[in-house]
């Protein structure tokens, strides 16, 4: 296929568009316009009204350039862009790959062709007045795009100022919650030490409305510890600074800990806490305290939104390098569009716990995080009326040691 700016094509045709001399044709075209033949077959079928468009304009105007028109070259299509001038024949045609090509052939035309000049000339003023109009056109579009490229830039600097002082406001802000909650937990640890005591020790001498209030203490004061506690959390993890301790153990000896500690809180509503392991021991390289971490905010959601009388199951398995865990209640189930709110701080769904337990909407989104800093993956499978599984895979081999896991 010849190349757009290989020469072009030159025809003089008749006032109705037939052709009746090819001037010059470097295209290979001319055999599809030979004399008597009209000009429109140059292009294909879906360009025929564009050229009748620039005849009419040739004829109407005595000349008429900068009509780009695609016309069939082999086995593609071929740009091309059309200048026109009239003559006491008809017209004069020329078509080449570019507007420099054009003006040039055109040139190459008056040297050779006298009986032609006088139009070729004409096509030449024409050719220079619409190339000088597009190169304003093109000086105007290049400084256009010079001072947009300019507020861009400066837009991206002013950006990247802006997210310096988000940054260091943010860091500020981590640092004030972790002052704010570490100066608050110890005075809410009395009060819940306390109410827990006098619920313990002075239950006989204390009548049914004062251990209510006693009992509400201790309840509001053990869920203002577990937001104070999550509040710290969040703060360090935010501040990239999830250490963990990787350390060998035996997962199941954890589990089956961690579960029995679990059973004292399912005991209040009635509920139990099944372990199903898929074997005796296994052991892996992790951070045991943030894995039980993980374990009491799955369990204790388990708890916390199943009703009385039913039951939590955690099952253990290993495969593909990693041990999986899964955590299945009898809930009400997740809805789907409540899915996606699901391990972000602070989001809360629909679903409401069963014995008016709170909630932080901070849990699951530690969870994420933790089970991440690992290198693993927690996932969540819900049905609405049948319950939820969270999933969570840990890698059972790490090089152990203090371990800084940063965070998105």
């Amino acid at each position: 296929m010849p190349e757009p700016g290989d020469g072009g094509i030159a025809l003089i045709c008749r006032a109705d568009g037939t052709v009746t001399r090819v001037l010059r044709d470097d295209l290979g075209l001319s055999a599809r316009v030979p004399p008597g033949e009209r000009f429109c077959a140059l292009a294909g079928p879906a360009a025929r009204d564009k050229v009748g468009a620039f005849i009419e304009a040739v004829l109407g105007h005595g000349a008429s350039s900068d009509w780009e028109i695609a016309v069939p070259s082999g086995t593609g299509f071929l740009p091309l862009h059309f200048a026109g001038v009239r003559t006491d024949e008809g017209m004069l045609v020329i078509a080449a790959g570019s507007r420099t090509e054009l003006l040039r052939m055109n040139g190459d035309l008056i040297r050779t062709d006298s009986g032609q000049a006088e139009a070729l000339r004409s096509m030449s003023e024409q050719l220079a007045a619409v190339s000088a109009s597009n190169r304003e056109h093109d000086d105007r579009v290049f400084d256009d795009l010079t001072r947009v490229n300019n507020e861009l830039a400066n837009l991206q600097r002013e950006m990247a100022r802006k997210n310096g002082e988000l940054l260091l406001l943010n860091e500020e802000k981590n640092r004030f919650l972790g002052i704010a909650a570490h100066d608050l937990r110890s005075p809410l640890g009395v009060i819940l030490t306390y109410s827990e005591f006098l619920e313990d020790e002075a239950a006989a001498v204390l009548d049914r409305e004062q251990l209510e209030f006693v009992a509400a203490i201790r309840t509001t004061s053990q869920f203002m510890l577990q937001l104070l506690n999550n509040l710290l959390d969040v703060s360090r993890i935010e501040a990239g600074k999830l250490d963990l301790d990787l350390q060998p153990f035996d997962l199941v000896a954890l589990l089956r800990h961690n579960l029995g500690l679990n059973r004292v809180l399912a005991a209040r509503k009635r509920m139990d806490i099944i372990f199903e392991p898929e074997a005796e021991t296994l052991r892996i390289t992790a951070d045991a305290a943030k894995v039980e971490q993980v374990l009491n905010n799955l369990v204790g959601n388990g708890i916390k939104f199943s009703p009385p009388g039913t039951e939590v199951t955690v099952r253990l398995s290993a495969g593909g390098g990693s041990a999986v865990v899964s955590v299945s209640d009898h809930g009400p189930g997740i809805p789907p569009d409540d899915l996606p709110k699901l391990f972000k701080a602070f989001s809360r769904t629909s679903v409401r716990p069963t014995g008016g337990e709170k909630s932080t909407g901070l849990g699951l989104a530690i969870v994420r995080r933790i089970v991440e800093g690992h290198g693993g993956d927690v996932s969540v499978e819900s049905e609405v009326g049948r319950g939820s599984s969270f999933i969570f895979s840990l890698p059972m081999r790490h090089d152990g040691g203090l371990v800084h896991a940063g965070h998105e």
